[in-house]
């Protein structure tokens, strides 16, 4: 049996609360909701569940609370064969996302809360697991000296490291010195320039850019890697899902642009229905997506 890719996510575990709306409340006027769902989000176990679909052996580094929401998004990851068992509950709740959908645009309120205990120190209680894995796929929705302590003892043992830059942030060069591939989105790359400037980051910096693709950084020059053309349902977790397709393509030993192909086709799925991780794709959809060439 062929070995699977051994992926290892360092990040943010969050239930996402939504309100749709046909209104939006003035302060201190109460008003009726048109639609509650309650979603299992942050980036960080999106990307595992991205990765986790595509065949992936994967395992989630992370805290959650010791309460139902915590209970439930593990319950919720292992059935989505996420390996869970460095996930660990704190006495603080589980991390919240509150948005509110009004005439097709949201606003988010997002309380980091057991987030926020992926310290250093936590990290580093974690590191047979990081060193043991082929990709490490960390994002900026916990603690940056965390996201700084995963990449170090990554690349003590020589492990590949994606960082998705969100949300954007104030970088140590240092540690942009140090990751393996770097996927901001247009807006972040933007608020990255001033950081980057001095640094090689050819072969580096992968741009995606929504339905135009992403853009790749070698030796100097862009290289643009088109999107696929689909009908659109929701893009959430769009952007998530790249970063989970790109990790295991790398880890299967693709070259760069086709690992960013194929990274843009499990994006294209995933925006074909409802949901941040329940729009993600399995394997055996991106084959036959794939195989069925581009839909021109």
């Amino acid at each position: 049996m062929e070995r699977k890719p051994k992926i290892t996510v360092v990040g943010s575990i969050n239930m996402d609360l939504v309100t749709i709306t046909t209104q939006v409340p003035q302060i201190g006027e109460t008003l009726l909701g048109k639609q509650f769902q309650m979603n299992p989000g942050g980036k960080g176990a999106n990307q595992a569940v991205a990765a986790a679909r595509l065949g992936a052996d994967v395992r989630l580094i992370g805290c959650v609370g010791n309460d139902r929401f915590g209970q439930d998004i593990l319950e919720h990851l292992r059935n989505e064969g996420v390996d869970v068992s460095d996930v660990e509950p704190v006495t603080d709740h589980t991390a919240t996302a509150t948005i509110t959908v009004y005439n097709q645009d949201n606003s988010i309120i997002v309380v980091p809360a057991a987030n926020h205990h992926v310290t250093a120190a936590f990290v580093e209680s974690k590191r047979e697991a990081i060193a043991d894995s082929d990709i490490l796929l960390v994002q900026l929705e916990i603690l940056l000296e965390g996201v700084q302590r995963a990449v170090e003892i990554a690349k003590e043992h020589g492990v590949t490291v994606i960082l998705n830059p969100a949300p954007i942030q104030e970088l140590p060069a240092e540690l942009i010195r140090q990751v393996d591939y770097l996927t901001p989105n247009e807006h972040e790359q933007i608020v990255l320039e001033r950081q980057l400037q001095g640094e090689d980051i050819s072969g580096k910096l992968i741009v995606t850019k929504g339905s135009q693709g992403v853009s790749i950084l070698e030796a100097g020059e862009e290289v643009n890697v088109p999107a696929y053309n689909i009908n659109v349902v929701d893009t959430t977790g769009a952007g998530d899902s790249f970063n989970g397709g790109l990790a295991v393509a790398l880890s299967q030993g693709m070259a760069l642009k086709a690992a960013c192909e194929y990274g843009n086709a499990v994006a294209a799925l995933s925006t074909t229905k409802l949901g941040a991780q329940t729009g993600m794709p399995t394997e055996e959809e991106v084959a036959q997506f794939i195989q069925g060439g581009r839909n021109q």
